[in-house]
């Protein structure tokens, strides 16, 4: 197989902003929520996907949702993209869904003014009244990288900046 990427952590003071932004009134020492945080990783040979593991431990009732920032970046070559979806079970259990359906990851995201940090927002949207608790480093997502083409007769030359909706600009 070929290896296309690399998984990062951000620095410990992006992480530090966006955790703290994400969840201000916390008591956790970020620093420690830092040092914890775990690399994607497959967990078979045969596994496409690499678990993306929660840095804090949540519970979420039905139709709650919560944004997670993973604290992870993705060093991707020209080419491929990262996909991001909800983890099998989780989404099969409790119906776990992100909320941008699929999570796309683009290889100039990681040159962000955020250092391409890669955040999940998720919904528990259980029609049967489950509630989910995920301890930190559980896994919550998984990541896919997948190869992608262009038109011949694309012309892009934008550079991005940004994140969510940052590439529908003009």
């Amino acid at each position: 197989m070929e290896k296309i990427a690399k998984f990062e952590r951000v620095s410990e003071p992006q992480f530090t902003k966006d955790f703290l932004n994400t969840f201000p009134d916390t008591l956790l020492p970020v620093s420690e929520v830092y040092s914890s945080l775990i690399l994607p990783k497959r967990a078979t040979m045969g596994s496409a996907g690499y678990d993306f593991f929660s840095p804090v431990s949540f519970t979420l009732k039905p139709n709650e949702s919560i944004k997670i920032p993973t604290g992870i970046r993705a060093q991707i070559s020209d080419g491929w993209l990262l996909q991001i979806f909800p983890r099998s079970g989780l989404g099969f259990k409790y119906r776990l869904q992100l909320d941008n359906t699929v999570g796309i990851i683009d290889a100039d995201y990681y040159h962000s003014d955020n250092e391409g940090h890669i955040f999940c927002k998720i919904t528990n949207d259980s029609k049967e009244g489950k509630t989910i608790t995920l301890n930190k480093n559980e896994g919550f997502a998984q990541g896919v990288f997948t190869m992608f083409g262009i038109t011949q007769d694309d012309e892009v030359c934008a550079v991005r900046n940004g994140g969510f909706g940052s590439t529908s600009k003009i």
